[in-house]
């Protein structure tokens, strides 16, 4: 599984299938770096047309990566084919562009209040999946039977995916020469890392700040007043902590950069960055009216934007504005679940009508017009001391413990399990509506399974079906694939109304020879039997967790965006980090302990680039297309490109994005506890520059950056700023950032954000 270097040996052979790409192979005595004053691992250089004749991958007794008898031989070419988390401008529309005022600075002595190895309890109880006993099997069957060059690559493929890609202290003058030469497709100028209380962007850009939260949606909404937060202002104002977005083009099936629709996220509440005095685990003190603001800040909007040269401004008054609210806006239930036992409640004794959505993290777009937005912390909302005895397996597995992080149920007893116990059921759900239709009622699609999803991303297969991607954003949880039942009908949109409600679910489970393998979740198939407590599909989707777990699915490093590329039709998976993974538990997908910073892993369908791929194939290839960290740090075991910058590294993937090159764009959440600022970098996934990923975007301190999005002509950027000013000890009295108003009195305000190149061109270069 290399990366980088076109004519790769390794390519296609259960390293990458899309493609010529290329590692770097060999080795060498440990030197010391004069300039760092430390122990170096040996400079490696890289081969073009090689045999790999053995290649072998063992862990050192703490869990981190060591390379081990790397050998090289000439021969001939081989190609083939997230959870509470916790300026010029004086309206939406204006931008403040400080690529001028960048200065390397850290972190000021603020530690960010969100930290996700405490905030991210796992819940799964199946996750031992030691990586030595992987490679002892494999390597015994290696020892007992013939086997020639290639098979030692698809053998072994997986085992050596980190071996072959270098630290960037190990690639010296080869990779220094390749920097000065700049091997990607993205010619910005790349920004420090750096972490303070604006947003920065690359030289030439813009960067405008489009709508804040408390900016008006709807035609009545009343100004916003940080002093006087009401529900029923909040309903017609932009939420809370935007997170996905994505751009619709106007008029419908339209490819207009200039003109669209927006679709926005709010995923949770900041509460000690709202209210003044405001304790952010006082759920017992707030007040009902506290309350309904924060279900009203949650759920989705709908804003209609124009561009004006290098600016894009929010059209007001318009009849495509929507807010949908956990708090009143009402949603159907189609699928295998729908109407089940298991989803009624008093309010809704047929199961098939919900009020609300929350916790919508990323999201999805779909080929027919239509949004997916994902349900993904749910759990935390509910009050569950006493856990229903027919669901307690089911809760637990999903983290209800009875420690919800929201006082909500003091209000509204629909988020008290012993009052509904069925409630929890209802979420966790992707769901889907129509943004060209501000009527339209928005739908859970049970079919594709209920778990904390981070999002879901489409693609068309070559038999024109579609395809559907998602991860399940906790620790030592799983990657699923929907592929539906039929296909889809672009010429009349309205026919693909209902079309993710038949289809087949898949988890994936990796496999160390470089092989991902897809389980369908189909009742009646395998331990999913009545023996095992499911009873219908119905079943099997409210717990897809248990139903994977019991397929044996590869247990990952918090999926977070899953995402194909519609130039190659691979698929790219954000792995943001686990660090309560043992030496143990380490397998060939996952290979590090402890791992702080995640990593990025690509998934390879057979068939092809494009739409001759084969995404209803039980089997693909796959490969770490980065392992992130500070690569100065040997003990992060971090591998990128060797023509990576000092400030090229990354941190903790988030979301991912594809410009209309195919070029990967990737968003970060929890750089910040490594002193510099969350942001967006991007590399290209093939040829000479692939996995050399560049620093293109800051935010301010504490925020995240979430949710890329490109107009068609990949002429704007869309991303969204989520809670900026969330440090430690950052409060609504004293934040540490008021950005992006900067004015005194006035809150820092998640935002939606768009970039620009200066006097326009396509983003990156």
């Amino acid at each position: 599984m290399c990366v980088g270097v076109p004519d790769c040996p390794a390519a296609g052979r259960g390293f990458h299938g899309g493609g010529g790409v290329g590692g770097w192979l060999g080795g060498g005595p440990w030197r010391k770096d004069k300039r760092r004053g430390r122990r170096d691992p040996p400079r490696t250089p890289f081969f073009r047309r090689a045999d790999v004749t053995s290649l072998c991958l063992v862990m050192k007794s703490s869990g981190k990566l060591h390379r081990s008898n790397v050998f090289a031989q000439g021969g001939r070419d081989h190609t083939a084919p997230r959870p509470p988390r916790g300026r010029d401008h004086d309206q939406p529309g204006g931008f403040h562009e400080n690529e001028a005022s960048m200065t390397q600075t850290t972190a000021h002595g603020v530690v960010s209040s969100r930290d996700t190895d405490v905030e991210e309890p796992y819940s799964n109880p199946h996750v031992v999946n030691p990586m030595a006993e992987v490679i002892s099997k494999r390597l015994a069957t290696l020892a007992n039977a013939p086997i020639g060059r290639r098979q030692a690559l698809r053998g072994l493929g997986a085992l050596t995916a980190i071996s072959v890609l270098p630290t960037l202290g190990a690639v010296g003058a080869a990779g220094k020469a390749m920097a000065a030469t700049n091997p990607s497709t993205l010619s910005f100028k790349e920004i420090p890392h750096l972490m303070d209380q604006d947003h920065h962007v690359a030289e030439g850009y813009h960067a405008g700040v489009l709508i804040r939260w408390g900016d008006p949606v709807l035609p009545e909404a009343p100004a916003f007043d940080p002093t006087h937060l009401t529900a029923a202002a909040q309903l017609k104002q932009f939420g809370y902590n935007n997170d996905f977005l994505g751009y619709f083009p106007l008029e419908r099936g339209s490819n207009n950069s200039s003109h669209g629709l927006l679709t926005i996220n709010h995923e949770y509440v900041d509460r000690k960055l709202m209210w003044s005095g405001q304790d952010p685990e006082g759920i017992d003190s707030q007040t009902e009216e506290q309350i309904n603001v924060e279900m009203a800040a949650h759920g989705h909007s709908v804003i209609e934007v124009k561009r004006d040269g290098d600016l894009w401004s929010v059209v007001p008054n318009s009849r495509y504005a929507r807010r949908i609210s956990t708090l009143e806006t009402e949603i159907r239930v189609s699928g295998p679940a729908a109407g089940h036992d298991r989803l009624k409640t008093s309010a809704d004794p047929t199961g098939t009508r919900v009020i609300g959505t929350l916790q919508n993290c990323a999201g999805g777009v779909t080929p027919w017009g239509t949004v997916l937005i994902a349900e993904e912390n749910f759990d935390r909302y509910f009050n569950g001391a006493t856990l229903p005895p027919a669901e307690e397996r089911n809760y637990k597995r999903l983290g209800i413990n009875g420690k919800p992080d929201y006082g909500w149920y003091r209000f509204h007893p629909r988020f008290d399990v012993a009052k509904e116990p069925n409630e929890p059921n209802r979420f966790g759900w992707m769901v889907e509506f129509d943004p060209y239709d501000p009527t339209s009622v928005p739908v859970k699609r049970t079919a594709l399974g209920r778990f904390k999803h981070e999002g879901a991303n489409v693609i068309i297969n070559h038999d024109g079906r579609l395809a559907v991607y998602a991860g399940d954003d906790e620790r030592f949880e799983f990657v699923y694939k929907f592929i539906t039942k039929n296909k889809v009908d672009l010429a009349n949109p309205a026919a693909n109304k209902d079309l993710l409600d038949e289809g087949t679910l898949y988890v994936g489970k990796f496999a160390a020879d470089g092989t991902l393998a897809w389980l369908p979740l189909v009742f009646g198939q395998g331990p999913l039997t009545p023996e095992n407590d499911f009873h219908s599909q119905a079943d099997v989707v409210i717990e897809a967790r248990r139903a994977a777990s019991l397929m044996g699915a590869t247990p990952m490093d918090r999926p977070e965006d899953v995402e194909p590329n519609p130039v190659t039709a691979s698929i790219f998976m954000a792995l943001t980090n686990n660090t309560k993974r043992k030496a143990e538990q380490v397998d060939a997908a996952n290979p590090r302990a402890t791992n702080e910073h995640g990593h990025v892993l690509e998934m390879v369908p057979p068939g092809g680039k494009g739409r001759a791929a084969k995404h209803e194939a039980d089997l693909f290839t796959w490969n770490i297309f980065v392992l992130c960290g500070n690569p100065a740090k040997p003990e992060d075991g971090a591998r990128y490109h060797p023509a990576t910058s000092e400030h090229g590294w990354l941190s903790c993937p988030d979301n991912v994005a594809f410009d209309p090159r195919g070029r990967l764009w990737i968003s970060t959440d929890g750089a910040t506890k490594f002193g510099y600022a969350d942001g967006l970098w991007a590399a290209d996934v093939e040829g000479e520059g692939r996995a050399l990923t560049r620093h293109f975007y800051a935010t301010p301190t504490g925020a995240e950056m979430c949710g890329p999005f490109l107009t068609p002509d990949g002429t704007t950027m869309f991303c969204c700023v989520q809670h900026p000013g969330d440090d430690k000890d950052s409060t609504f009295d004293a934040p540490s950032t008021r950005w992006p108003d900067f004015k005194e009195g006035m809150p820092p305000r998640p935002s939606v954000v768009f970039i620009t190149r200066k006097g326009g061109g396509e983003i990156g270069g």
